[in-house]
């Protein structure tokens, strides 16, 4: 038995998620299908993490395993031609029998995106914000949630989780030109929360708004003491180390 790993991206505007849903179209649904077709097996995945409806995938990791004698090359080249044009392949390799795309993960990293200037194409790939932002602030707030904590303030009400403690290695904002980019690296995160903390940290940051600090949010642990959830088509899951 084979052991294969896989690297993805995806565009995830025409997609309700990651995770396979009963009458939805799924990048899992998708991607299983056309393994399934290549190996003439069923096929299920790991995956590295669950993406919402709209979150993109630069680097979507994912196992599974297959009897199939296929050389390696061929998943790339085979999948491709079976899947649809939103998802594509770019790395198959063979892996260790007990590496889990999941389970084995180190730390995870994604990015979210927000443009200052109202655009026709490239509209599903960033949040258009139009008010004043005070970046110096937001930049300060990134300092306030690095390392172990509690983040049941970021997390989506009510979800299932057997704790609230991630582990955040790096957080910062970055400008370009029109644009604001926040790239964050955690070893493990909680439903909702990138797009919670850059919600919250736009909030921040506007100028017309008045909210509490990151770290008395945090305290909190509640997610009624954070901001809003920022859209999801503004996220992407950027890469998964090992």
């Amino acid at each position: 038995m084979r052991n294969i790993k896989l690297i993805i991206e995806y565009d995830g505007t025409n997609f309700c998620g990651y995770q396979i849903q009963p009458n939805e179209r799924t990048v899992q649904a998708e991607l299983e299908r056309s393994l399934s077709m290549l190996t003439t097996e069923t096929i299920r995945l790991t995956a590295a993490g669950r993406t919402d409806s709209g979150v993109h995938a630069l680097g979507q990791v994912v196992n599974f395993k297959t009897k199939s004698r296929l050389p390696i090359e061929a998943f790339v080249r085979g999948g491709n031609t079976r899947l649809p044009k939103d998802i594509r392949i770019l790395l198959a390799e063979d892996v260790p029998e007990d590496f889990s795309a999941r389970y084995s993960a180190k730390s995870r990293t994604y990015r979210y995106v927000i443009t200052r200037k109202s655009q026709a194409i490239g509209r599903h790939y960033a949040w258009y914000y139009w008010n004043q932002l005070d970046v110096k602030k937001m930049r300060a707030a990134c300092a306030d949630i690095l390392g172990s904590q509690n983040f049941a303030s970021f997390c989506q009400a009510k979800a299932e989780v057997d704790h609230y403690i991630c582990d955040v290695r790096y957080a910062y904002w970055q400008q370009i030109d029109n644009r604001l980019i926040f790239e964050i690296c955690a070893n493990r995160f909680l439903h909702n929360m990138v797009r919670t903390l850059v919600g919250t940290m736009v909030e921040i940051g506007d100028v017309q708004l008045q909210t509490a600090n990151m770290r008395e949010i945090l305290l909190a642990r509640d997610r009624r003491a954070a901001g809003q959830t920022a859209p999801a088509h503004g996220l992407f899951f950027v890469r998964v180390d090992y």
